[in-house]
């Protein structure tokens, strides 16, 4: 192995920015081509990474098709974030005679924000969408408002919801690429990536002697080893859809298909593809110093790397000035992974006190940066170290 890929790749790897670009590259490494995707029978398709979000495979994945109960994942992330899951819903006339798949909710009906959410994502119910979209939004309509401020904060720019089931109705679409983000993004809530990922769930019944028992339709969580999510899809327009996730070695992909007869077998094969060909490999790690600077990164960083791309990363370091308010509270930069000339992420970095301390003496008297430590023990300093924290490990 090249010196040079033996340092980007040691725990202490050298500050100045490493920029395998100007060491340069050996050509056959920098051409590596991986396997191809595999071939599928859908009309769109995506492949994405969670931890990144970086789309691994796209097929037709910005063209706006009806995504059937797919939806759902929209109407559950948003019910998670903007209701609080201990509420009581009351199930209304409208919401109780939704046509399609049901969970036979009455009129009347009380059932916990939690358990309906269950109901939505494993039994896909029209009702409990409807139920949820009113008790959270106000009604439906208000709830396809915070649907689509959603999507305008996450960037779906292939995508409008108009009701929070899925049923076909005009001005109602999404993308594969988008509902990849948008898993993407859900997967990351832990209340999210718990339902999806549950077989079988019971909920009280207040209309019968016994329980709800609800059977996940997913059946990728039994087909597919490490598979743990998301949700199916299915109206006379939209045909067969489906997004699906599974993890293998710490690493969770997200498979997205649209109108497609042979959904199962096909995630199979995209979600091997993805393993085999975009493994997760840790860049770096929260806590690794680095050399010849008192500094250490405040957050790991790893990336999905196809064959031959991590020769080309470049490692680029932007500090600080000592004069900065985020210096003073102990942050002294960023370093800014750079693939192929497009940032793909960035960590903080921050203070390693004891090697300052120790390369503040080595200074002479009058060359020392004066330190306003204080500052940070103070109530404002440790707020706004926690604002500034949020920032500089955002990426861009």
């Amino acid at each position: 192995m090249p010196h040079w890929i033996r340092l980007i790749q040691a725990r202490h790897f050298p500050l100045l920015l490493v920029c395998l670009a100007v060491i340069g590259v050996p050509a056959a490494t920098a051409e590596a081509k991986s396997p191809g995707p595999p071939s599928n029978g859908a009309q769109a398709a995506a492949l994405a990474d969670v931890a990144s979000g970086r789309i691994l495979f796209s097929q037709r994945g910005d063209e706006p098709m009806k995504i059937a109960s797919l939806t759902k994942i929209m109407t559950a992330i948003v019910a998670i974030e903007d209701g609080n899951l201990d509420d009581t819903v009351k199930v209304s006339k409208r919401a109780a005679g939704k046509e399609g798949s049901s969970l036979y909710l009455k009129e009347g009906e009380t059932i916990s924000l939690r358990d309906a959410l269950y109901g939505l994502m494993l039994r896909s119910g029209n009702d409990a969408a409807m139920a949820i979209a009113e008790h959270v939004g106000g009604s439906v309509e208000g709830f396809a408002f915070l649907m689509n401020k959603k999507a305008e904060e996450l960037g779906l720019e292939n995508s409008h919801f108009m009701n929070p089931h899925g049923l076909d109705e005009q001005g109602h679409y999404s993308s594969a690429n988008d509902l990849a983000k948008l898993t993407v993004y859900a997967l990351h809530n832990p209340e999210f990536k718990e339902i999806v990922k549950t077989e079988v769930r019971t909920a009280p019944n207040p209309n019968d002697s016994w329980d709800y028992k609800w059977v996940n339709k997913n059946k990728m969580l039994r087909l597919y080893e490490g598979a743990d999510g998301v949700k199916t899809g299915y109206t006379k327009q939209a045909l067969r859809t489906l997004v699906s996730s599974a993890t293998r070695d710490g690493q969770q992909l997200v498979a997205v298909t649209l109108n497609d007869r042979e959904d199962w077998d096909d995630h199979a094969k995209l979600l091997d593809y993805g393993f085999a060909s975009f493994p997760l490999a840790r860049v770096v790690k929260q806590g690794d110093p680095l050399k010849d600077y008192p500094y250490e990164t405040a957050a790991g960083f790893a990336y999905p790397f196809a064959e031959g791309e991590r020769e080309r990363l470049e490692i680029h370091l932007a500090p600080l000035k000592p004069e900065s308010v985020p210096y003073r509270l102990g942050y002294r930069g960023q370093l800014r992974f750079v693939l192929d000339g497009r940032q793909i992420g960035a960590v903080a970095l921050v203070a390693d006190a004891e090697r300052e301390r120790q390369a503040e003496k080595a200074q002479p008297q009058d060359e020392r940066p004066t330190t306003t430590s204080a500052v940070a023990r103070t109530g404002f300093g440790t707020a706004l170290q926690t604002a500034l924290r949020a920032l500089l490990l955002g990426g861009t």
